[in-house]
């Protein structure tokens, strides 16, 4: 084994046991220390975008009541992906777990055509989750381009199910308003139908599961 491989084997597993222990307690953000070797080659899991298909229509109700939440929002100077620093991970942590907590569960029975979300409401289903958590983050300073709602289906009780996937240098992640952890997309436990497009969040396009990619980790 080269030293070069057995250091991007090192970097790789460090880098995953850091964001895996910050998300599980926020406070082993304040003590995670780390310098890593610079231009390593690793792996991440990320879905993957197929063809452009129909927003869904309570989407397009949303955008109409929140147009904001609907616009292309850019981080000034950031041409790049977002990477997931212990300040993001800990903002991440701390949206996810204060809005599952703030919004109480209740179920929609309405007709799929008269469906709303709604940004923070007392009581609500996953929709009014996924978009409460997207709009919080926006607020925050993230970027458009690394905030995307994504359609999926239960695969155990066949059921429609929003969630936000957050893209970042380091992977896709999911939060999740039935888990109170951040996951990898590649553990999510769901069929994958449809989500926001990167590059303008008023598109949709049906997405693929998780695949491997593999990128340069340029940190300091």
């Amino acid at each position: 084994m080269t030293r070069t491989f057995q250091l991007a084997v090192i970097t790789a597993t460090v880098l995953i046991n850091m964001v895996a222990t910050a998300f599980a307690d926020p406070v082993a953000l304040s003590i995670t220390s780390y310098h890593r070797p610079q231009d390593l080659l690793t792996t991440v899991k990320r879905i993957r975008f197929d063809v452009p298909v129909l927003a869904p229509v309570a989407f397009v109700r949303f955008c109409l009541k929140y147009p904001r939440d609907c616009e292309i929002r850019r981080m000034p100077f950031r041409p790049r992906p977002i990477s997931l620093t212990r300040e993001r991970v800990s903002e991440l942590i701390k949206v996810n777990r204060a809005i599952n907590v703030a919004i109480a569960p209740e179920e929609d029975h309405g007709r799929v055509d008269q469906e709303q979300w709604l940004v923070s409401p007392h009581a609500g289903d996953c929709n009014d989750y996924a978009v409460s958590k997207r709009h919080e983050l926006l607020a925050r300073g993230w970027p458009s381009r690394s905030l995307l709602l994504a359609e999926m289906v239960v695969t155990a009780i066949g059921k429609h199910h929003l969630v936000l996937v957050v893209r970042a240098r380091e992977g896709d992640f999911i939060l999740d308003n039935l888990y109170q952890d951040i996951r990898p997309v590649s553990q999510a436990p769901y069929k994958w139908v449809r989500a926001q497009q990167e590059k303008n969040p008023r598109f949709w396009s049906t997405v693929s599961p998780a695949r491997t990619e593999e990128i340069v980790m340029n940190v300091r």
